[in-house]
């Protein structure tokens, strides 16, 4: 069976994404289940290689029809976007801003046009995008944009445990006021049928409480009395398989086990301590809702390490295997 089509975007030139890019594209794991091109620039990606050792040497295309998909070839759309004299690893930079926006534009048009099955991107830097004058925070509001999709959905995956956020970046006090039923309802509904897209048809979906043990009815709290639980008997009778609220030092470990096939995180943190402890390196990000797939690694630029071929690429190679993994069904 044909392998899907990844596009790799390099991330900020100035952090660790074209190491750890250089690195998944020579990697057996990566090689075993997908074909991959590279968003990049030439003159970097070059400097990767040499740090790294990559066995693997560039082959500059215009279109990943033009692509050699095999062993030791890094097949590279080349954006010349980087001005090496001026280049320097490890610092915030308004050049590497708009270079790491513009891969990030072009691999979203090839998956859009369906050249590529999807995108896997390597980490970029807030404050460089702000640098380069990129009206957006992140990866996600960037897909968001590009693919005319409001609020696209947060996935997180981890050795089968599936991980949801009703709320992301925002303060705990501005995330309190966001935990409303018809929010929990809303939710629910997209992140079932992102699950369906992924292929994941059936199976329970549970609902994390706020308040230490679920609030037991009213002691600590009325969030899951008064917000939580009906809005979780209304999806039921709607249909939805769906329980809740489920105490949140206990229902990732459920998950984990099996018990349930995902959680809906409340905030950003709860979901995010959960699976980065079961295993950092592999916690992989998923962006739905959108008319494309788009996983990526869930840690950043390491400006500290950048440029010293000290980074790993495990998260970047487990991007692609699960970009893999999701192509087919989401492609269908």
């Amino acid at each position: 069976m044909a392998k899907p089509l990844i596009a790799l975007t390099m991330g900020d030139p100035a952090g660790i994404g074209p190491e750890i890019t250089a690195r998944c594209v020579a990697s057996d794991e990566a090689l075993a289940v997908a074909d991959m091109v590279t968003v990049g620039d030439k003159g970097v990606m070059e400097k990767a290689i040499r740090i790294t050792g990559a066995p693997v040497e560039i082959n500059v295309i215009s279109d990943p029809s033009e692509g050699r998909y095999e062993k030791g070839v890094l097949n590279l759309i080349d954006l010349e976007n980087i001005d090496l004299s001026k280049f320097e690893y490890g610092k915030v930079s308004a050049m590497c801003g708009k270079a790491a926006y513009g891969y990030i534009a072009r691999a979203i048009e090839l998956a859009l046009a369906r050249k590529v099955a999807a995108v896997a991107t390597a980490p970029i830097n807030k404050e460089s995008l702000r640098a380069g004058g990129i009206p957006y925070i992140g990866h996600t509001e960037i897909f968001g944009a590009l693919t005319h999709t409001d609020d696209p959905l947060t996935m997180f995956e981890t050795r089968g445990l599936r991980v949801f956020f009703l709320t992301r970046h925002v303060s705990m006090l501005e995330m309190l006021g966001m935990i409303k039923k018809p929010r929990i309802k809303d939710y629910v509904n997209r992140c079932t049928k992102m699950l369906r897209q992924l292929g994941v048809t059936s199976g329970t979906m549970a609902v994390a409480g706020l308040n230490p043990h679920s609030g037991e009815h009213g002691l600590f709290g009325w969030t899951e009395v008064n917000v939580i639980a009906p809005a979780v008997e209304e999806l039921k009778a709607e249909g939805f398989d769906v329980a809740g609220p489920i105490p949140a030092d206990s229902v990732f470990h459920q998950a984990y086990i099996g018990k349930y096939n995902s959680v809906l995180s409340l905030y950003h943190d709860q979901g995010h301590i959960a699976t980065k402890t079961l295993d950092f390196e592999r916690t992989i990000s998923v962006t739905g809702g959108m008319p494309i797939l788009r996983t990526s690694v869930d840690h950043g630029t390491a400006f500290d390490i950048a440029g010293t071929g000290k980074a790993g690429a495990v998260s970047m190679i487990e991007s692609v295997v699960l970009a893999s993994k999701y192509a087919p069904s989401f492609n269908a």
